[in-house]
């Protein structure tokens, strides 16, 4: 999984997202912003089902939310088991 931020020096999260595809196409990514949804939006993160946490987060948060996206991805692919 890939965690980054939305908006970084140099180069935009989604940027970086499609960057890391390529080398690894299976992987998940996940945005964080401390950002409003109209900004994260302008800024290149497509739809409201992109995983995104919005800072600041805990600890807990951080990890709730990853687990979340693995597990969704689980489901959605059968033939890993």
């Amino acid at each position: 999984m890939l965690l980054t931020d939305v908006v970084m020096p140099e180069m935009s999260g989604r940027e970086l997202a499609s960057q890391f595809a390529a080398l690894r196409p299976k992987a998940e990514v996940m945005y964080m912003s401390g950002y409003t949804d109209d900004s994260v939006v302008r800024h290149g993160i497509p739809t409201p089902e992109t995983a995104c946490v919005q800072k600041p987060f805990s600890p807990e948060t951080l990890a709730r939310k990853v687990r979340e996206v693995l597990d969704d991805t689980r489901g959605d692919d059968d033939t890993d088991g």
